[in-house]
């Protein structure tokens, strides 16, 4: 299949007030069904999370995805441990999720997943909105720390779909 000319490995990420708005679309060369099913399963988180994160879910499985359905895990991010909390605030199967986080390294993180056919396929897309604590002063963090940061997770994420779906 010839490169995708919409699709960003490295995600796009743009100031938005006192956070960011980050961006990235793929497609792979799964019907939907499949795809979204790959996404349903919490288990996955751990598969397309860069190793050194150390991603840890603490929530019992199997976890049913739903509106209000709690996630624990526990992640490092430069090497410090920390707990992270998301709820799906929004589940629509074969469209979309959202998962915000209720606790965890961010003043705010919003997650929107989704998913449309594309041919014999499905594009997938991610907007984040989020923002750190202390916004604007942490702004210099952003560009020297967790850009980079988000950058490596979400380009390691792209290649792991694309090699897990492709």
């Amino acid at each position: 299949m010839p490169a995708d000319p919409n699709a960003t490995p490295a995600p796009i990420i743009r100031p938005d007030g006192a956070g960011f708005v980050l961006t990235t679309t793929q497609y792979v060369p799964r019907p939907l069904d499949e795809t979204f099913a790959f996404f349903s399963d919490a288990r996955n988180l751990e598969r397309i999370t860069p190793p050194h994160m150390g991603f840890d879910i603490r929530t019992p499985m199997p976890i049913e995805m739903r509106d209000g359905a709690l996630i624990e895990y526990r992640i490092r991010l430069q090497g410090i441990p920390m707990k992270w909390l998301t709820r799906i605030d929004r589940w629509r199967p074969g469209v979309e999720f959202v998962d915000t986080q209720l606790q965890g390294p961010y003043a705010k993180w919003v997650h929107l997943h989704s998913f449309r056919a594309e041919g014999s396929g499905t594009r997938m897309e991610d907007r984040v909105e989020y923002r750190l604590p202390l916004a604007p002063l942490s702004h210099p963090a952003h560009a020297l720390f967790v850009r980079p940061m988000l950058d490596g997770i979400f380009r390691h994420r792209y290649e792991v779909i694309a090699k897990t779906l492709g």
